[in-house]
């Protein structure tokens, strides 16, 4: 594997300054680290049982409790920045879906009749649209991003990775209740309350509520809503968890969000790289009746773990989820004089429904470690919106009409795979693990448009049905050689997919019926983990190269920017690296410097003509550079409790955003944030915690979407906000 790399940027030398060489730094055999001056272990469950990070040969970010609130994350939308090759970004018209891309591979639309490349789960359960508060309103244990292809492991395929949300168990024979309060600027207010209530000696049951407003930083000079951005935030969850035998293990769980935000400032009319616009405060007068978003999510899950033998357990994990939403979105008004470019209302529901088994067990003395899975998933779900168009080709200007119908029904099955062994004649440091997994999807679509011209009587309507079925084996294998009892190497290979499936943006009716098919990609990547001077030093390098085939890739149609047809657009590869590096110097002080670099492109799109048109489409959401740093110190304690710091620095480098538009370009830019907290407050009888924070203290100007919205414009990331957090517990 080659992997150019043009430093122009300053923060990518940096980051690879930091880079120790192992063999200059290898500790004595069986060093014991002292518990106060280390760094602690991270355990996670990316292969369904726990493990220490270091251990698992993949490319793995995880947070614990204390790292997730350090950073604010609590949902899907704060890992922007915190984890290197992982791009997220709102869609234009609600913050609460995101576009989600791993090493370059993400959907840009959000469809119902096609699948994220990313998987999303909480506490196992595969998610399919990330909406609403599910995991804000839960008490999070840990977040743990997986990047390249995931399948051999988990229930749903996906070619980018996955994302995990592990919550907190309800507690067996302990009471205890906190309430968080969040105050900033923008008038934020954020109440967040947890309940633990033991219910005997193998019942709990735990109740959480979460309220979050703010208001958005564009006032409208419109009509309507009084700003764009606004969030307007309540969600609700109950948890039981029973155990009622040994090794017998029952979680129930029950989540309602209800979500009124406005839409975010859609557009901000700019010219094409490098020129820049600064962020605006206030909307154009032309806004006209600016509504709220009514989003409704909610769900069930069940997850039963039964220990039927030493060494070996069974588990049933069971989802249901529920969407009903409507959307409001206004579009770049005043580009036309009092005419919106593009006015929609957007109506969704939809509901999927999960059942997936396990077996995860070991055998041979512990030298082979296996976990096998049988999973089902159904989705049904349909939408209904209206829009009104600037008519370009009108005599006189005006508004077209557009009323789209559309249904989606997808039903996917699978089986998968993994074992590994550990030989005791190489004393169990030679790991190599087989994995694999094969998939068979069904999918079903309708369309239904209707055009009202914006002269004319005329109206134009068009009806069609696409079916679409295919089937996958997708293969893995691993090998991994611990160097010391602190040291590790790997390599390994994995095979991804993802269904076919329709576009509702079509251009034409036979391009939805058609639909699209499966994308593919065949990942290699090698790397070490690693411990060095008495646990004081962690060192993470992975690297891969992956090709790409057959790739989903939106093309926009040349007349309307609203419509964008997907075709599989041929091969592509993409070479990267990630660096993970934390050092704790001396006691208290802690520092973290997490690199990404990726080299993304096409490499065959064949147009109609039969010509090679791949120089012409960049990659998106694909920075060649991203870099997070931050600095951790705790300070002796004091009477008056336990002062900490935090000052963190994240930057992403220069990327495209619109497909099949190299024009289209977001600048670079870097985050500066920082938190000081004072914990164990003496509050008699009470846990007491205050934290001051900030983030983008510098109050950079930054966009996070660029597009063509019937005109090169621009999306602004949030401005400068800061605030309090006090958190009280029993």
């Amino acid at each position: 594997m080659m992997i150019r790399i043009s430093f122009h940027s300053r923060l990518a030398l940096v980051a690879l300054s930091l880079a120790p060489f192992p063999a200059l730094a290898q500790p004595g055999p069986g060093a014991t680290p002292s518990d106060d001056q280390s760094l602690g272990e991270i355990v996670v469950t990316a292969e369904k049982r726990e493990q220490s990070l270091q251990a698992i040969p993949a490319s793995i970010t995880a947070f614990g409790r204390q790292q997730l609130e350090t950073k604010g994350i609590t949902g899907i939308a704060d890992l922007l920045g915190a984890v290197p090759n992982v791009q997220l970004t709102p869609f234009p018209n609600v913050a609460t879906s995101q576009r989600t891309f791993i090493r370059g591979i993400g959907n840009v639309n959000d469809q119902i009749t096609q699948d994220p490349s990313v998987a999303v789960y909480v506490d196992g359960i595969y998610s399919a649209r990330i909406q609403g508060q599910a995991t804000d309103v839960a008490e999070l244990e840990r977040v743990e991003v997986l990047r390249g292809p995931q399948g051999s492991l988990y229930g749903r395929n996906a070619t980018g990775g996955a994302i995990n949300f592990i919550t907190k168990a309800p507690e067996f024979g302990k009471f205890s209740a906190s309430q968080r309060l969040s105050m900033g600027n923008y008038d934020l207010f954020e109440a967040r309350t947890f309940v633990n209530v033991p219910l005997g000696d193998h019942l709990a049951a735990q109740l959480s509520y979460y309220h979050s407003q703010r208001d958005g930083f564009v006032q409208n000079l419109g009509t309507g809503a009084a700003r764009f951005g606004d969030r307007r935030r309540d969600a609700y969850r109950a948890a039981v968890r029973w155990a009622p035998v040994d090794g017998l293990d029952i979680r129930y769980a029950y989540d309602r969000s209800d979500v009124g935000d406005t839409a975010p400032y859609a557009l901000v009319p700019v010219g094409f790289y490098p020129v820049k616009a600064k962020r605006p405060t206030q909307s154009s007068p032309f806004v006209r009746d600016l509504q709220r978003n009514d989003i409704t999510a909610q769900g069930h899950s069940l997850t039963v773990s039964y220990d039927i033998a030493d060494g070996m357990q069974i588990k049933s994990l069971t989802g249901y989820r529920k969407l009903d939403t409507q959307y409001n979105q206004n579009n770049a008004p005043g580009i036309f004089g009092p005419f919106p470019a593009n006015r929609n209302q957007f109506f969704q529901k939809q509901d999927q429904f999960s059942q997936e088994l396990q077996i995860i067990g070991e055998a041979a003395d512990q030298q082979l470690q296996y976990v096998a899975g049988l999973f089902y998933f159904e989705e049904s779900a349909r939408n209904y919106d209206t829009s009104r168009q600037y008519n370009f080709n009108a005599a006189r200007p005006g508004l077209n009409y557009i009323e789209r119908r559309v249904t989606a029904k997808n039903k996917a099955y699978a089986a998968y795979a993994q074992a590994t062994y550990s030989p005791e004649a190489f004393n169990r440091r030679l790991h190599l693990t087989l994995g694999g997994r094969y998939s068979y999807d069904k999918r079903e679509g309708s369309f239904q448009r209707t055009v009202t011209p914006a002269i004319g009587p005329q109206v134009v309507g068009a009806y069609g049905e696409g079916h679409r079925t295919s089937r996958d084996f997708s293969p893995s294998a691993t090998i991994a050689f611990d160097i010391t009892s602190s040291a590790n190497v790997y390599a390994k290979v994995v095979s991804g997919y993802k269904t076919g499936g329709f576009n509702v943006n079509a251009s034409a009716l036979a391009k939805f019926i058609a639909g699209f098919g499966p994308e593919d990609v065949l990942s290699y990547e090698a790397g070490i983990k690693s411990e060095w001077l008495d646990r004081r030093l962690r060192f993470n390098l992975a690297a891969f190269h992956m090709n790409y085939k057959d790739i989903q890739v939106g093309v926009p149609d040349a007349t309307n920017p609203t419509l964008v047809d997907i075709i599989n657009a041929g091969k592509a590869r993409i070479d990267g690296f990630e660096l993970d590096i934390t050092a704790q110097p001396a006691r208290g002080l802690t520092f973290t410097a997490n690199y990404g670099y990726l080299d993304a492109r096409f490499t065959r799109i064949i147009n109609s003509a039969g010509a090679n048109i791949a120089s012409g489409f960049p990659f998106v959401q694909a920075p060649r550079h991203t870099l997070t740093t931050a600095i951790d110190y705790s300070f002796p304690e004091t009477p008056i409790g336990t002062l900490s710091a935090n000052l963190s620095y994240s930057f992403v480098d220069k990327q495209f955003s619109q497909p099949g538009d190299a024009r289209y370009v977001i600048p670079d830019y870097g985050l500066l944030d920082a938190r000081i907290t004072l914990a164990d407050i003496p509050v008699r009888g009470l846990d007491a915690k205050l934290s001051v924070w900030g983030k983008n203290l510098t109050d950079k100007d930054y966009y996070i979407t660029r597009a063509n919205f019937f005109a090169p414009g621009a999306q602004f990331g949030t401005p400068r906000t800061y605030g309090l957090d006090l958190m009280i517990a029993l």
